[in-house]
């Protein structure tokens, strides 16, 4: 549910890890839309709650959004004349706080929007971050209400998303093909820039998947990236639910390890070497 006040907004944007700016009308000087403390959360991609509208809160969106993509916490006080210049003719004129947030999200990308995707997803979306769900099937994602950290893609080649996918995104691929499971693995290691690779599947699958991927040319450290059979080994169960737990307890066991000490995962991949393919 979207929230209906900038305190929600917060509230539902530190929970998400994603990054914001919060808009405060500081002074107000003659007649103006709000009173001195009104406020707004403006986000990447939406608002919540108001100012007062019109050409002021425009310009403002506008304002917060060009800090929000310098990337650096801040603060930043502008006023602002409500006069015809501005489009508004109130006579008055308000001076305005932003105050950026900047908050470091993961980016996890899903590939295959089957029975376990649709458990993980709304498990995954309770987390801080921001979700890439990628199918080629439109009709899998019909009357299909995800939260504001869910962004579902829809491309008839699902391969060709690895190249647009944020820099050291995790990826988990659940799709319904082995083929395109193979084709997914393939690309992402090629691309030498994802440190998490997870592929559902089970042990044989796997093996022969990193035989064929050393055959090709890839060395033993570079698949120690793709992480197959996915999960947690502790979980047991095949039900989807039980699957998308034992998927989501390793996420939540990499994110741990990322808040606790940044470099950690790096240093295992470049250590630790690829499982026994025997």
């Amino acid at each position: 549910m979207k929230p209906t006040t900038w305190f929600d907004a917060l509230h539902q944007s530190h929970q998400r890890g994603e990054s914001y700016v919060l808009v405060t009308v500081l002074t107000v000087a003659g007649s103006a839309p709000r009173e001195a403390g009104t406020k707004m959360v403006v986000t990447a991609a939406t608002q919540y709650d108001t100012i007062g509208g019109g050409h002021l809160e425009y310009i403002a969106i506008d304002q917060a959004r060009t800090l929000l993509a310098a990337n650096q916490e801040q603060q930043h006080i502008e006023s602002f004349p409500l006069s015809a210049k501005l489009g508004q003719c109130c006579g008055g004129a308000v001076k305005l706080l932003f105050e950026v947030k900047v908050q470091h999200c993961q980016h996890v990308a899903v590939f295959g929007a089957g029975h376990v995707a649709k458990a993980l997803v709304p498990l995954l979306a309770q987390l801080p971050l921001q979700i890439l769900w990628i199918d080629s099937r439109a009709a899998e994602f019909q009357d299909m209400n995800c939260p504001a950290n869910v962004r579902i893609i829809i491309d008839d080649d699902p391969v060709g998303e690895i190249t647009a996918l944020p820099e050291n995104c995790w990826l988990i691929i659940l799709t319904h093909d082995h083929q395109l499971d193979y084709a997914l693995v393939d690309a992402a290691l090629k691309a030498n820039r994802f440190e998490y690779i997870g592929m559902i599947g089970s042990d044989t699958k796997a093996r022969r998947f990193r035989t064929r991927l050393l055959n090709k040319g890839y060395s033993k450290k570079a698949l120690h990236r793709l992480v197959s059979p996915i999960g947690d080994p502790s979980i047991g169960g095949k039900r989807p639910i039980e699957v998308a737990i034992s998927i989501g307890a390793q996420i939540i066991r990499r994110l741990h390890d990322c808040e606790s000490e940044p470099g950690l995962l790096k240093q295992k991949n470049d250590q630790v070497d690829v499982h026994d393919l025997r």
